[in-house]
């Protein structure tokens, strides 16, 4: 039996609102800044809730790297890869890594620099 639910995920960034904007257009739902600005939640339509964080020294992970790692990623499904790849970019996503022709995911990072991918369904 489990102890604890996933209640929700969060990201460490520097502009927690800009961070929730981004994934609210990526993910759909509305983004809510706390009062005092540290913090800002996003409610994502059948999934489970994300929050962003204000970290003034936010360092990104880097991807790929040897010496470090990514510590952990999104996985976002998606119909069309490519078109939901173009619309990423168009949002603030820098393409990290496209793969072979023929893969089916696709890593991203979002405007804050964390790892996400964007997988065929």
């Amino acid at each position: 039996m489990a102890i604890a639910k996933l209640g929700t995920v969060v990201l460490d960034c520097p502009d927690p609102l800009a961070l929730a904007e981004f994934y609210a257009a990526l993910l759909g739902g509305t983004a809510a800044l706390e009062e005092d600005g540290t913090w800002a939640d996003l409610a994502v339509p059948g999934g489970p809730a994300l929050a962003f964080q204000k970290a003034s020294g936010h360092v990104p992970p880097r991807w790929p790297s040897e010496e470090g790692s990514q510590q952990f990623h999104l996985d976002l499904t998606v119909e069309d890869l490519d078109a939901a790849g173009r619309e990423a970019v168009a949002l603030g996503a820098k393409p990290l890594d496209p793969g072979p022709e023929g893969r089916t995911w696709r890593v991203f990072a979002d405007p804050a620099g964390h790892p996400f991918c964007l997988c065929a369904c």
